[in-house]
């Protein structure tokens, strides 16, 4: 009698699920904290952009398929580039946009470059198609821009580049990230992935600016970050129209849903929502690096709105002994980063919060 498991791609008899991070509700539920502090998940801790959930109220029924080629949020994203239409993909979250391009360029086979540790997406999408992840070890924190270039080859498909990259929160230099894509060989497409984009100074790389000296190359951003609509499920990219063409003839019809593209055009008019939200993140850095210096604590310098912090112990240890005094952060066990907590900017009082907690266990971890 054959085995059920049969049924199942080979590729995924021996693969781990991603590993989401914990509620609020599960904390409530095995410690029974009413406010757990929430640090976990890179979510904006001051909520959703109030224009958005103001517009959502205009919706008057959801009966009907909206329209499928969103001319006008297209023209919006495009026109903040000056790029068109044709340049710009729509994703049911930027997640979905990273699987599109697998489906519409990665054979088995293939090789597909990464950095380790960065996003784990990027390889579990790797490993379901078959392709073979090539992963290169950061330096310092930080992408080895050199060491990947190298890395690539006849049959690589994917290069990811993720900039301010997770889960450190690093950044790469604009002029190697120039350099880096004037380097790869033509076949091969680029994707830079900036989700955290808009919490980099004005120092930090350009996606577009890349795409416009080199068409193969696909930037990812996503509203789920700084505009507060993490469950609207919305993410865009930007590449050529032929890239674009070809990864949206691979797309589920109807993939954005209306109340998204609703939320997300009035978020982009939200200025003072963004202003506020990335003072906040500001302070929280500069909170964080000041508390972190004090304690001893090493810790990577952040371009994100999350700081990657080492622990004397193991860290999925660490997270537990957070977890029960309600405090809700990331493993780096679970991120490729072992030995480290992966920790989001919260409000000042959330910030505080934590650095209470973890200075209290770390003493007892030091002895």
């Amino acid at each position: 009698m054959q085995s059920p498991e049969r049924l199942l791609r080979r590729t995924l008899r021996s693969f781990a699920p991603y590993r989401r991070g914990t509620t609020v509700d599960e904390v409530r539920r095995r410690y029974g904290i009413e406010h757990p502090v929430k640090l976990s998940q890179n979510e904006n801790p001051l909520g959703s952009s109030p224009r958005a959930l103001a517009a959502l109220h205009g919706i008057s029924a959801l009966s009907d398929y909206f329209e499928d080629d969103h001319l006008t949020l297209k023209s919006r994203l495009a026109e903040r580039y000056g790029l068109t239409n044709e340049h710009v993909v729509l994703g049911h979250g930027s997640n979905e946009l990273v699987q599109l391009a697998f489906t519409a360029f990665v054979d088995p086979g293939d090789e597909i470059v990464m950095a380790l540790p960065t996003f784990s997406l990027f390889k579990k999408d790797a490993t379901i198609f078959g392709a073979r992840a090539i992963e290169v070890p950061l330096r310092d924190g930080v992408h080895d821009l050199e060491a990947m270039g190298r890395a690539a080859g006849e049959r690589t498909k994917l290069v990811f580049v993720c900039d301010p990259n997770n889960p450190t929160g690093t950044r790469v230099e604009p002029a190697a990230l120039a350099a880096f894509a004037g380097a790869l060989p033509p076949g091969v497409l680029l994707v830079i992935d900036q989700a955290y984009r808009e919490f980099m100074d004005a120092g930090g790389s350009e996606g577009v600016d890349i795409l416009k000296t080199r068409p193969e190359t696909l930037v990812l951003r996503t509203s789920s970050k700084i505009y507060g609509l993490a469950a609207a499920r919305f993410g865009y990219g930007y590449s050529s129209p032929q890239v674009v063409a070809w990864m949206d003839s691979v797309r589920l019809p109807f993939n954005v849903a209306r109340p998204a593209t609703v939320a997300v055009l009035a978020a982009f008019d939200d200025d003072d929502f963004i202003a506020r939200s990335i003072a906040n993140n500001e302070t929280g850095k500069a909170y964080f690096a000041r508390e972190l210096d004090r304690l001893g604590v090493h810790y990577y310098p952040t371009a994100a709105n999350f700081v990657a912090l080492a622990v004397p112990i193991g860290a999925d240890a660490a997270y537990e002994a957070l977890l029960e005094r309600g405090i809700i952060v990331r493993s780096g066990d679970g991120l490729g980063l072992p030995g480290y907590l992966r920790v989001s900017i919260g409000t000042p009082d959330e910030n505080a919060a934590f650095i209470a907690a973890f200075e209290a266990l770390l003493a007892k971890w030091r002895a």
